[in-house]
């Protein structure tokens, strides 16, 4: 009895290093641009060649995933590109940028009631992009032009505060992203007409999200099938927010997105 307890105990914390090891494989980095920096880890692929070109793929995190550690950022998710069968199957770039406390992935206010409770979300899209994104864009266009980097398939994913920023991002920057995967997050469904003709989108969320309202992801596939898009949307019937869950099991998820690819006359040079 004693001794199982003991091979009980060793177990996990022989799992336990394993755990943290695999995340240790996405490299600590900084984007620096004058007086600001952004934390990110990358992830490349399993025998590198930088002779070969390969996709780029970003990933933006919730929540409760900010600040500056550099390390938060991959708590959810960072494991699903480190299987072996994702990594091998779909070789690629992966990239975790991590927000700051006191920044968004995209504009968002919230509208309150009599009793000072959410009335409702509102999403601004402004001219300008937020500072984190701003920065985002900058790091993006540094790896575009290595030689390494296929232009034609960058994509973008995330979840949460993290979704609202891919529903941002592709809204800007439509030229660039071949696809895109928002996991249970919200925007303004008007912007779908910037990006419905470029971009391929699967959207997922919860129906029962008691955190980010589903309406919005509905919302927003509605407005992307009237205009033609390559759109995809799979809602999850009783599940709440953590949706990001039965996304990352969908068999289809990343053959779906790497199979997505840019015309040439759509990339900005």
């Amino acid at each position: 009895m004693f001794m199982r307890l003991i091979f009980f105990i060793f177990s996990i914390f022989f799992f336990s290093i394993l755990h943290a090891q695999d995340l240790n494989e996405y490299k600590k980095e900084t984007f620096i641009k004058g007086d600001e920096d952004l934390p990110y880890r990358i992830l490349y692929p399993l025998k590198f060649e930088p002779a070969k070109k390969y996709p780029v793929l970003i990933f933006l995190h919730g929540a409760f995933e900010k600040g500056n550690d550099n390390e938060a950022q991959l708590e959810i998710g960072g494991h699903f590109f480190l299987v072996d069968s994702n990594r091998n199957g779909f070789p690629a770039i992966i990239i975790f940028p991590q927000c700051p406390l006191n920044d968004l992935w995209a504009y968002f206010e919230t509208e309150l009631d009599s009793a000072g409770q959410v009335k409702r979300a509102i999403f601004p899209f402004r001219k300008e992009p937020t500072r984190v994104t701003f920065l985002l864009k900058q790091l993006l266009d540094s790896f575009r032009t290595l030689s390494f980097v296929d232009d034609k398939r960058i994509y973008i994913g995330g979840l949460s505060q993290g979704g609202m920023g891919v529903f941002d991002m592709v809204a800007r920057y439509p030229e660039i992203f071949a696809a895109g995967f928002p996991i249970c997050g919200a925007g303004k469904a008007s912007t779908s007409g910037k990006f419905a003709k470029q971009t391929a989108l699967w959207i997922f969320h919860g129906g029962d999200d008691d955190v980010v309202p589903v309406y919005f992801s509905r919302e927003f596939y509605h407005k992307l099938k009237k205009l033609g898009a390559d759109v995809r949307y799979t809602e999850y019937p009783g599940v709440r927010h953590n949706s990001w869950v039965n996304a990352f099991k969908e068999k289809d998820l990343l053959p779906w997105l790497f199979s997505k690819s840019k015309k040439d006359e759509s990339i900005l040079k």
